[in-house]
């Protein structure tokens, strides 16, 4: 018998066994086509929210793959998260006109309003915070993301009143 670390067995105790049932009819789904790997994270990742590290070694092992090309899969594309992400994406740009024009005291307020630094997740999962170099709207710095609506001239008083329409 295989023992598994303690903080793989407490991510995969998060997962309901629906959740996991669900991972499992995933990777049978996948597990003899060529090139898959991809393609069942992306399910995967869908389903669950993201993909922990116990979840890898499902996936590993379902697919008859090495543990290593799994985890490097999911580190080398952006959009795969081995962290849970919340309801809402917050993104501050800190791109050259908006770091000068306030993008770096949005943060900080950010920051202290929702507890959590950058590349983190709210403990109750409403809000996820990233940072990005530019959004490509430099006339309206400095700018923020939630979701799919841009905010422009964010001042650090404001914030407050834009995360309220968030639940």
């Amino acid at each position: 018998m295989v023992e598994k670390a303690t903080s793989e067995i407490v991510e995969e105790q998060e997962f309901s066994a629906e959740d996991i049932a669900s991972v499992d009819t995933i990777i049978e789904r996948y597990a003899r086509k060529p090139g898959a790997l991809i393609p069942a994270l992306e399910e995967i990742q869908e389903a669950i929210g993201y993909l922990p590290k116990s979840i890898q070694r499902r996936i590993a092992i379902g697919l008859r793959i090495p543990f290593s090309e799994v985890y490097g899969v999911i580190t080398f594309y952006s959009f795969f998260t081995m962290v849970p992400k919340g309801r809402h994406t917050v993104r501050v740009c800190l791109g050259t006109a908006c770091y000068v024009r306030g993008g770096k005291r949005n943060m900080e307020k950010l920051s202290g309003i929702l507890g959590v630094g950058p590349g983190s997740t709210t403990d109750d999962r409403r809000f996820s915070l990233d940072t990005v170099r530019c959004i490509g709207a430099c006339g309206l710095a400095p700018t923020m993301v939630i979701d799919n609506n841009t905010f422009k001239q964010v001042k650090p008083t404001k914030i407050s009143d834009i995360l309220e329409d968030y639940d």
